[in-house]
């Protein structure tokens, strides 16, 4: 990314903290960022090249690590996929979960 988006991005996510407001960022394409996770996006979570990219771009912005989610997306399938949508799935629900813990909040 352009060192202009990212500070874009980081003055916008601290804003948002201050106000309390929950960030986290959404990993998109893993599997054009890894020949490893292309081959099996099982192995998301072990590959060493996404876990630097990730920890990367959460350096830079200020985003802890859990709060990264790697995602797949349906770019060029034509059917349905389990691992892609377990990765998706497991993105939305801790979304809602930081939302609800949010709404509770207020």
């Amino acid at each position: 990314m352009k060192p202009s988006v990212l500070q874009k991005m980081r003055e916008i996510r601290e804003a948002a903290s201050d106000l309390g407001i929950p960030q986290m960022a959404i990993f998109s394409h893993v599997d054009a960022a890894c020949g490893e996770t292309e081959k099996n996006l099982k192995n998301v979570y072990k590959s060493k090249h996404l876990k630097k990219k990730m920890g990367d771009f959460s350096s830079s912005l200020g985003i802890p690590m859990n709060c990264i989610l790697p995602v797949k997306n349906y770019s060029h399938e034509i059917q349905l996929n389990p691992d892609v949508d377990t990765l998706i799935l497991s993105a939305l629900r801790l979304m809602i979960d930081f939302g609800d813990d949010y709404a509770d909040k207020l």
